[in-house]
Parts: structure tokens; sequence; C-alpha cells
């Protein structure tokens, strides 16, 4: 299972790509033409309650319907093959960056072996695992190694072949997010901090370059700023939801102060943010900084972007999944906002174009 494997894509081939999340399945295809890049077609299904939990598919069959409902969904167009590339959950995924000492390329795979069999809570026969060269230094060379449990893998590869799909690859959510949000043109020593803001998590993933270093989740969510909004207000979940999305964080309150309990909750979250600066600079005894922020993922926060900013006192932008397409003078027909909740597909979905020629 080569999750970084090159040069193993026929270019004359068609692929799709899907986001498998907890709480919806997510579809782009993406076409290249002599006049830029299109997107052929794109969906989201919801998946139902108790389907998917901590990135383990409990309901197969379930999942399975969920999947075809998607495929016959896309528009503007059909999906015109049974290829696909497909997510695998970032909470079942072991990754880390290791620095190796300099060594015959026929010498770091045992190496690596070992490396990541210390490191991780399975056995080495119980995982694939997968690594790839991504610089050295004086002495010393920096591996990204990916590690996952064979079952989660048999698991989504049976509801994707018993949904009539042919799996070209899988690949690890961060890796698609990065490819999606950070510039081609970004230095490799650049570090940033996505921030992947979902309705029952965060999850943060430090890239350098466009590289993910390390990746973390905490529990802060967009539904757990809803019912702190419902609690404070003493309304229902429901018409809190709809104040959350019109006003945002900013959620006005009495005289026009943001509620404490949503202040609190917030607090929470640009702790977090500002412990993982810290670890990952700790660990690597880096002087490097977190150049800036990106936020992404299908939370509906607005004004997060603005306390962030004002809190952290960092640079803190609103991701851009469409940075390294080229869409000409067209505007991409997932407009801004939704595409943030698409950026895993749209990465997945680039992989046939940019990924093998990338590093």
């Amino acid at each position: 299972m080569n999750f970084f494997k090159k040069n193993i894509i026929n270019l004359e081939d068609k692929y799709f790509s899907i986001d498998l999340g907890s709480f919806s399945a997510k579809i782009v295809q993406l076409e290249k033409k002599s006049s830029g890049d299109f997107i052929r077609a794109y969906s989201s299904a919801i998946i139902p309650a108790n389907c998917i939990e901590d990135g383990k598919i409990i309901d197969k069959q379930k999942m399975i319907q969920v999947i075809k409902a998607a495929v016959l969904a896309t528009k503007p167009k059909k999906i015109n093959t049974k290829k696909v590339i497909c997510s695998l959950p970032e909470s079942k995924v072991f990754l880390r960056v290791l620095s190796i000492p300099k060594m015959e390329k026929a010498e770091i795979g045992e190496a690596i072996k070992w490396e990541i069999e210390a490191s991780i809570p399975l056995s080495i026969d119980q995982v694939y695992y997968d690594w790839q060269l991504i610089g050295e230094s004086s002495g010393s060379q920096n591996v990204l190694t990916v590690a996952i449990s064979r079952e989660v893998v048999a698991d989504i590869l049976e509801v994707l072949e018993g949904a009539g799909l042919e799996v070209h690859s899988l690949e690890v959510e961060s890796v698609a997010i990065a490819r999606s949000l950070i510039s081609d043109q970004t230095d490799n020593t650049e570090v940033a901090l996505i921030v992947d803001a979902c309705s029952r998590r965060t999850n943060f993933i430090i890239v350098e370059g466009n590289i993910p270093f390390f990746t973390s989740s905490v529990p802060f969510s967009s539904d757990g700023v809803t019912e702190a909004i419902a609690k404070t207000m003493g309304i229902g979940n429901e018409e809190a939801e709809k104040l959350k999305i019109s006003s945002g964080i900013n959620c006005f309150h009495g005289e026009g102060l943001l509620s404490n309990a949503i202040s609190s909750y917030l607090e929470g979250l640009a702790i977090e943010i500002e412990r993982t600066i810290d670890f990952y600079q700790n660990i690597n005894n880096k002087s490097d900084k977190v150049k800036k922020i990106i936020i992404c993922g299908g939370a509906n926060l607005k004004g997060l972007v603005p306390y962030l900013t004002k809190r952290l006192k960092n640079k803190i932008l609103i991701g851009d999944p469409w940075i390294n397409l080229n869409f000409g003078q067209r505007l991409p027909i997932i407009d801004r906002e939704k595409s943030l909740q698409f950026a895993t597909a749209i990465g997945l979905a680039m992989k046939k174009e940019n990924y093998e020629n990338r590093n």
C-alpha cells in the first residue's frame, strides 16, 4: 500500500476523488484542458449517524449506499470513470517526519521500519506503512513516514469496491489538504499551521513548505459553538445554529458583548493552537516560526479569523483550495466559502495532475 508511490498514473486515464468524513462524503473530479483547469463534477452526501465513528466504518452497507448516491448526484456533469482516489481518516493515521543519518537507499527501508514500529501502538505486521525522502542537511536526511491499520484500509477498500469503484490509491487527509491550500511557490523552509475546523473536531496540520510535518486533533468544533450559544441564550440548538451561521462567533447578546460562554470556548481553541506551535518548535529544536495560520473546513464560524488574528497576533488567512489551479478568467463553480468544505477532496483530485512531479 504505497501512499507516496511515484509515476504510477497513466495520464490518459481518468480519476475522481472521494473524501470520506465522519458526516459526509464529498466528491470532486477535475479536468485539465488547454485553456486551464475545470471542475467536471462534484457532490456531497450526508453520512447517517453511527455509520462512521472515529474514522472506523461501522455500517458498511450504508456507506456503500452513500457512496453510490454521491456518485450519481454529481454536477454539472456526471463522473466518467470508476477509478477513485480516496482519503484515509486522519484520526487513524500515524504521520511523522524522522531525521535519520545519511545512508544508502537500500538501507533506509529497514531503518524506517524499526523507527515506525517504535513510535506507534501497533505491531508492524498490523499496518501498512510508507516513507518518502523530503530533504537533507549536513549528515542527516528527513523522511516523511506514514502508517495506518490494515483493518481500516481493508474496510475502506471493501466499501469502495462494494460501490462498484476501482481503487487507484488511498491518501492521508493532511497530505491532500496541504496540496490544495499551500501554494506550489511556497519556500520549502516556510512553516504554516492549517486549522481544519469541522463539525465535531478540529485538526491541526503543521506544514514545512507543502509537506505535513506534524498533525493533531482537538475537540473544538462548530457543534460545540452551537451548543454554547444555545445554553447561554436559553434557546434550542436549531435556532442557535441559525444564529451562529448568520452572525458567526460575533453573536451579540445583551448589550452587544460576545457571550462569556463563547469567549471561553474560543479561548480554548487559541490555547491549543499556541500549544501545538510550541510543541512543534520544541520537538524539532527549531527557531523557524509559524509564519501564517490557514483556516479551512466546514465549521461555518464567521468571525473566527479576526478573533484569532487579535488573540494570537499572527497572520491568519482563510484558505484558498484553488490556489494551485488555473481557472483563467472563469470563477470556480464551487464558491470560495463552500470550497473550504471540499479542501480534502480537491487535494485528492489534484494528485493526478500535480503530485507525482511536485517533490
